[in-house]
């Protein structure tokens, strides 16, 4: 298994890859330039791009068709996709190296994020598309009107939403 198989799937296409890569890449640089603009120290923004980049890059890699046949492949169960999203713990990193990136936030936006998987993974298959995005709605308003972040790390909650919640655990085509 080659890395590129590990980082997005085996079989990508070469326009999966540069579209992971670019998002990837392009998420970090605008979070590192945020980051920075805060006035965040060289090694804190540099821990944030690299959140940035797993995540933007992420969100599109679980949102392709390689990805898409890997994780929601046979022998696949509720199990693997609540496990993928529970080791998504970038909330808990941010909070532990950004200053008012509080616990709580990060507590938060994890359980919100990991509520929603459950929910999602526990509906039936003809309603966890709309389920999944009433849950990623519902989180977004949360993490982005009620809970307090720092405004270079806005952008977070939601882009983790996309990657585990409407990316991640929807596969391509589902049973009606």
């Amino acid at each position: 298994m080659t890395l590129t198989d590990r980082l997005i799937a085996p079989g990508a296409t070469r326009g999966e890859i540069v579209t992971a890569f670019t998002a990837a890449i392009a998420g970090a640089a605008m979070a590192f330039g945020l980051a920075l603009h805060a006035d965040l120290t060289l090694w804190r923004a540099t821990v944030v791009a690299f959140v940035a980049f797993d995540m933007f890059g992420g969100a599109v890699v679980n949102a392709t068709g390689s990805a898409k046949r890997w994780y929601h492949g046979p022998g696949r169960t509720s199990r693997h996709h609540l496990g993928f999203v529970a080791i998504h713990v970038q909330p808990f990193i941010l909070a532990l190296v950004v200053p008012d990136f509080t616990w709580l936030a990060a507590a938060a936006i994890y359980t919100l994020t990991l509520i929603g998987a459950i929910t999602v993974t526990a509906s039936p298959a003809a309603l966890r598309r709309p389920i999944a995005f009433g849950a990623t709605a519902f989180a977004v308003i949360v993490a982005t009107s009620v809970l307090t972040v720092p405004h270079a790390l806005t952008w977070f909650a939601p882009v983790l939403l996309i990657k585990l919640l409407l990316a991640h655990l929807l596969p391509e085509e589902f049973a009606q």
